[in-house]
């Protein structure tokens, strides 16, 4: 059912439409995050960027991990979006089908540190990061499906 769980602090853009979509044949965009789900403003905004081919679905972190455990909902080809690893480890200790999550691109913030071009992740995401490896989820960081996958674990120091 979920075809890619994805940690993008941009949400919906671009490259998860026309890039994303298509090659993971996703008929169904879920984005879970508690603050928008409740920001009708940017639910419309995150709306115009819904490709034709996907439904969208705005939750929080609660009701996507109901949505997502959901028998009735495993013949959709999902997407899961989220911005941030904190919200990765909240939704992969409730959903036991998150065996990877995709880390596509995380800006600069107070106290963060870049790892690749596109991530930048806080020492509170490490402490995530590790609690995510340990419970054995791969955690990898690609842009767009045709970059090389690369682990997040090369990435930071574990110990």
């Amino acid at each position: 059912m979920i075809k890619l769980t994805r940690i993008d602090d941009r949400l919906l853009h671009g490259q998860v439409a026309f890039a994303w979509v298509p090659a993971l044949g996703t008929n169904c965009l879920v984005i879970a995050n508690n603050k928008v789900a409740n920001d009708e403003f940017m639910k419309l905004t995150l709306g115009l960027a819904r490709p034709a081919t996907s439904s969208l679905l705005i939750m929080s972190l609660k009701d996507a991990a109901t949505f997502l455990n959901d028998d009735k909902n495993k013949h959709l080809k999902v997407l899961l979006i989220i911005n941030s690893v904190k919200d990765a480890y909240t939704l992969a200790n409730d959903i036991p089908e998150i065996k990877s999550v995709n880390f596509g691109g995380l800006r600069s913030k107070k106290d963060s540190k870049l790892i690749s071009k596109a991530i930048a992740i806080t020492d509170d995401d490490i402490l995530d990061i590790k609690k995510l490896i340990k419970k054995g989820i791969e955690l990898e960081i690609r842009q767009v499906p045709t970059d090389s996958k690369q682990l997040v674990e090369n990435f930071i120091d574990l110990n």
